[in-house]
């Protein structure tokens, strides 16, 4: 660097002594366009080559020697841009947790659970999707107690298709007809198992083979008549007649016999008296739609004005209706009691309104006295005992309004008797506040 400038001094030097000249020129002539004083001549005169190429020395050098820095510096600029996008995750990944808790906050603060079935062999409570293999596997454990009732179980309940259940009933039930009718013939007590009927209708249906076991029958290879082979029938042996008396007993069964199927659990629930009475949040298993069903119904949300802005007939209306009643497989209804006390249970979107009856009597101190439930508009249910809750308008959810009868209310007062809580003191030992 001190070169480089010594340079520059010596050449600004030189040039400030002013216009050279031949040694073969007269001292005294002057050049034109020289006549102005050299104190007046600009000072911004051309680097020779010598200190250009000190200059672009001197900028390499200086250029060298920054270079760790601006790559220091980059880096660090980069480690600060990794360490902002790094914090950014970790915000936007707790901001997902939070989230996730909320779910699970929100998931907690339901309505309802969700759905719960009782088995009626067990008597356990079974979510929804384990339902029916905890009644197969009731069922199969049950050939250990009683093979005949087990194999009945099966035959109604394994079995999705109840017009083929009937025609193997019917046919098991003719041959037990048969035998009982004439138990000394020996015919009437094999059953070919190769008969076409027989493998169609009966033998195809899960729990027959079991059942024909259990009455006593057994599979032997018994020879053709006028043939060298011999083929598998089913053959019951000769029957005293309290025997026969028992097989009858277990035809009937089977006859009268209805599919196992788990028992809705109600999860029966007293709240206090509150301003969210009619807030319901419900779980997705309130609903029967499919998500294309979903897509079908936003779309026909487009069409709502113009469906009501059109005449519509009776049976376009009563259609509608139809369609709304299928979307929901339960129901949720309150019972706002005398007192303000909320009672709360879980109905399956067919049922009868005489099921809620039947649910509220059970729950009352005073289940002998006369009632009646109002539904949203004043509508008396009473009336309608025989309808569906989708019916009247009840699914998914629904508060009704409880009174007792007046006639009996003014005898109650007329005795000078006090009332007491409607609801059973079990039920109130678990009341809570609604959210």
């Amino acid at each position: 660097m001190k070169k480089f400038f010594d340079d520059i001094k010596r050449d600004v030097k030189f040039k400030s002594a002013g216009p050279g000249k031949k040694l073969t020129e007269d001292s005294s002539a002057k050049p034109r366009g020289m006549q102005t004083s050299a104190k007046h001549q600009p000072h911004h005169a051309t680097p020779t080559e010598g200190a250009q190429r000190a200059g672009a020395a001197a900028l390499a050098r200086i250029e060298q020697q920054q270079r760790p820095k601006d790559i220091q510096t980059s880096q660090s600029a980069i480690r600060n841009q990794v360490k902002r996008e790094l914090d950014a995750e970790a915000a936007a990944t707790a901001v997902a947790i939070e989230s996730c808790n909320l779910s699970v906050k929100d998931s907690g603060g339901l309505s309802v659970s969700g759905i719960y079935f009782i088995c009626p062999l067990t008597g356990s409570k079974l979510a929804k999707s384990e339902r029916e293999h905890c009644i197969k596997e009731a069922i199969l454990m049950r050939f250990a107690e009683d093979p005949v009732e087990a194999s009945i179980m099966m035959i109604h309940t394994f079995n999705k298709d109840q017009e083929k259940v009937k025609a193997a009933v019917d046919i098991v039930s003719k041959y037990i007809d048969n035998i009982c009718k004439n138990p000394t013939e020996e015919k009437y007590r094999k059953i070919k198992i190769s008969n076409k009927i027989f493998q169609e209708r009966v033998s195809c249906v899960e729990g027959c083979p079991e059942y024909l076991q259990a009455l006593g029958f057994q599979k032997t290879m018994l020879p053709i008549d006028g043939q060298d082979t011999s083929e598998e029938f089913w053959v019951l042996a000769e029957q005293d007649d309290d025997s026969l008396e028992q097989i009858k007993k277990w035809r009937d069964q089977l006859k009268e016999a209805e599919p196992v199927r788990a028992r809705l659990d109600r999860q029966p629930q007293a709240f206090r008296s509150s301003p969210n009475a009619t807030h319901f949040d419900l779980p997705s298993d309130f609903y029967n739609l499919t998500a294309e069903e979903l897509k079908r119904e936003q779309h026909l949300k487009s069409e709502i004005v113009e469906r009501n802005a059109m005449l519509r007939t009776k049976a376009m209306r009563e259609k509608e209706e139809q369609r709304e009643r299928r979307k929901y497989n339960y129901a949720l209804l309150r019972v706002r009691l005398p007192d303000g006390i909320l009672l709360q249970g879980t109905f399956l979107a067919r049922e009868r309104v005489s099921a809620l009856y039947q649910f509220v009597r059970e729950w009352l101190v005073d289940d002998w006295q006369p009632f009646e439930l109002m539904a949203p508009g004043g509508r008396k249910l009473n009336e309608d005992e025989d309808m569906a809750l989708n019916e009247c308008n009840l699914v998914p959810s629904a508060v009704v309004t409880f009174s007792w009868d007046e006639a009996v209310l003014a005898d109650i007062a007329a005795a000078g008797k006090q009332k007491m809580s409607v609801l059973k003191p079990d039920l109130l030992e678990n009341i809570k506040t609604l959210s």
